[in-house]
């Protein structure tokens, strides 16, 4: 008995010059994901470097795996660090996205990308082979082949050094796209919080410039639908449109403003 693999529906929007859109799911909640699914959200991004499940907790991940399996959505995963067992781990569970945090360095990127391929820009790679979830325990098809084909390896562009590097970093074969971080861009540039100065956003420019020019893909954070609409139109091919916690401030606070009673101050 066989069982299919299923296809990168998020890589198949890239591929195809789409914008995927999706939401950040910082309640880490496999109902929430199922209901973005069922919204038709693209994607749904799971931030293990700032919060959530140890990346190490299988069921944790397992559970949220398959509410984004049962409305046909795909999760992003940001891993909680750039160690090659990390992506090899996610990527054993079923997860078919990961980007790499607080990347420096091409070499970083070049032993994660390798790390998620069986062949690796005409050589070995670095994945182990075994029937994990990833195989369904050893009944999918053709399951060597289409990981390699179907997986999705990126980074979060969020430091000085990063900007400084980014032509090296895009040079990376089998760079699967870009994330640009304005928050930790601020910060590391010395300007903490300050997205709109003049130096954050000439970074900002600078990566999505170089990833265009590269034909790697970009992502990045949308402030606002309008700020969505205008990265969609320059480029930005992964965008993120808000989060759980960000929806419901937005959805309760109007609820509570629009109430006549006397409420606590």
């Amino acid at each position: 008995m066989a069982t299919p693999t299923r296809t990168n529906a998020l890589l198949d929007r890239i591929e195809n010059d789409d914008v995927a859109l999706g939401i950040l799911d910082n309640a880490y909640s496999p109902t929430l994901v199922e209901f973005y699914g069922d919204l038709g959200l693209d994607f749904v991004w799971i931030d293990l470097e700032h919060g959530g499940p140890a990346p190490g907790d299988g069921p944790a991940v397992d559970h949220l795996l398959r509410a984004a399996e049962r409305t046909d959505t795909e999760l992003l995963v940001r891993l909680s660090d750039t160690e090659p067992a990390s992506v090899r781990k996610a990527l054993d569970a079923g997860v078919r996205n990961v980007f790499l945090p607080r990347v420096d360095a091409a070499d970083t990127v070049r032993e994660a990308v390798r790390a998620a391929r069986f062949e690796y820009d005409g050589e070995p790679g670095e994945r182990g082979l075994a029937a994990p979830r990833a195989r369904r325990w050893g009944l999918a098809e053709d399951y060597v082949a289409s990981e390699d084909r179907e997986t999705l390896v990126g980074v979060t562009i969020e430091t000085e050094a990063a900007v400084a590097n980014i032509d090296e970093i895009l040079d990376v074969p089998e760079l699967g796209f870009v994330f640009v971080g304005p928050l930790d861009l601020s910060v590391s540039l010395g300007h903490p919080g300050e997205f709109d100065h003049p130096d954050v956003q000439a970074a900002v420019e600078t990566v999505r410039s170089a990833a265009v020019e590269a034909d790697v893909p970009v992502g990045g954070l949308g402030f606002g639908m309008d700020d969505v609409n205008t990265k969609a139109a320059n480029g930005y091919q992964i965008l993120h449109v808000g989060s759980t916690t960000g929806a419901l401030k937005e959805t309760i606070s109007s609820w509570m403003d629009a109430y006549d009673g006397e409420r606590p101050q």
